[in-house]
């Protein structure tokens, strides 16, 4: 199993491009299944959930052809993905269990084949993050749903039917879940409460480049006018902004200056708010977003992890790491899963003070932290401990990569890029 060796110290400089949003791509990758046509994805992320769920599309019949060299290599890779004939219905516990994303299948399925068997999905280990909403809103579009051996078995035989479905809570998954099985649903479905995260804008677009009607983009209802047949197109997908928002931590953290390639503030206007506050400087370029700090200190500053527009819980880790070292004290406050702290107790082992308190942690600065093993529990807090790691004084073994090869593409060649001392060890068979 891989690891990653950091030597902190280095102050981070130079530039770093932002590839296309995991969070995005995976839905979309999804929609594929809702038309016979071609759906060619451009600036597709080179990820471990991108190839999961792409093995996953083709147990069902999705034909798959990648084209690496498209619009000049990584940053353009070019996938496409051709439903012709859905051959299976069924997603496997296998693949489905590596990720939870695997049930943005199940809405597609049900919407064009009338049934749908889909394995309860997996991934990280950072909460419940139940399916309930994705299972009760195709029931209020008309599928019948059971559970029964870990599967979620979904039967719709004579088509979905529009119908209006209130989210009792902010879901980004079954917002999507839902709006791409509404595309092919007849009549009018309007979903209230929608999450407006700009993956779910990315997608709606797509969808409509496809053929769909869709109006309320970027609101918090949804109006999908069903039952118009889907063709393919060719969408080029956002960047990431977690990427985008991750390495802005790095660089400010290591106290450095970095230009982020192809990056948007709007996309992290809420953290960009919090990095302000933190004495960091943010400014956009005419090639992505500037993030510096080369003499003002870090300062202590108050988070609360929020659905879009608010601060996004998938840099709540990355911002803790950041703030160990910022002068005063901090409260970052999770809101959105029930166990997103368990980065805590690695931060602890190399130096940092912070104590929990039911959903937040009041992070105390110290002057440095100390390198030591640690131990990565899931994606995001896996590269909360990279980012400490680049701060501390000595070395630090990060252990359990896996997690960041689900989310990060080539992290520790961009970081090292910019002067980082780091590199991926393998370990001995």
């Amino acid at each position: 199993m891989d690891k990653i060796r950091i030597r902190g110290g280095k102050s981070l400089v130079g530039s770093i491009p932002i590839g296309g949003a995991k969070n995005a791509a995976l839905p979309l990758m999804a929609a594929s299944l809702l038309t016979e046509g071609t759906l060619r994805l451009a600036n597709i992320p080179h990820l471990a959930d991108i190839t999961t769920l792409a093995n996953l599309l083709g147990t069902l019949g999705v034909e798959i052809a990648l084209d690496g060299h498209a619009e000049g290599g990584h940053q353009g890779r070019v996938l496409a993905l051709t439903a012709r004939n859905i051959s299976n219905t069924t997603a496997e516990y296998d693949l489905v269990r590596k990720m939870r994303a695997s049930i943005l299948v199940l809405g597609p399925l049900v919407a064009r084949e009338g049934k749908a068997k889909v394995s309860l999905p997996g991934g990280c280990a950072i909460g419940a993050r139940p399916v309930d909403l994705h299972l009760k809103g195709l029931e209020a579009l008309g599928a019948k749903i059971e559970l029964r051996e870990g599967y979620v078995e979904a039967l719709a035989p004579g088509g979905l039917k529009g119908a209006r479905f209130v989210f009792p809570f902010v879901s980004v998954g079954a917002t999507e879940n839902l709006m791409m099985a509404a595309t092919l649903a007849k009549g009018t479905t309007v979903l209230s409460n929608a999450a407006r995260e700009p993956e779910i804008g990315d997608l709606a677009r797509c969808l409509i480049a496809m053929g769909a009607k869709i109006e309320g983009i970027d609101t918090d209802t949804l109006t999908i006018h069903g039952g118009t047949k889907l063709s393919g197109t060719t969408h080029s997908i956002l960047p990431d902004r977690i990427e985008l928002g991750t390495f802005a931590m790095a660089a400010a953290a290591t106290g450095g200056d970095v230009e982020l390639i192809g990056g948007r503030t709007e996309l992290i206007a809420s953290a960009a708010t919090a990095l302000t506050q933190a004495g960091v400087t943010i400014e956009d370029t005419p090639r992505g977003v500037r993030v510096r700090r080369t003499n003002a200190p870090l300062v202590g500053v108050d988070v609360m992890t929020e659905p879009f527009p608010g601060f996004p819980t998938d840099l709540q880790a990355q911002m803790m790491a950041l703030l160990t070292t910022a002068e005063g004290a901090s409260m970052i406050t999770e809101t959105i899963f029930e166990n997103r702290f368990m980065h805590v107790p690695e931060l602890r082992r190399m130096g940092a003070n912070i104590n929990l308190h039911g959903g937040s942690a009041m992070v105390r600065g110290v002057p440095k932290l100390t390198g030591a093993p640690v131990m990565a529990t899931d994606l995001r807090a896996s590269v909360s401990l990279v980012i400490a790691g680049l701060v501390a004084q000595g070395e630090t073994i990060v252990n359990r990569v896996y997690h960041l090869d689900r989310g990060y593409e080539r992290l520790e060649a961009k970081l090292a890029a910019c002067g980082a001392d780091i590199e991926r060890v393998k370990e001995a068979a």
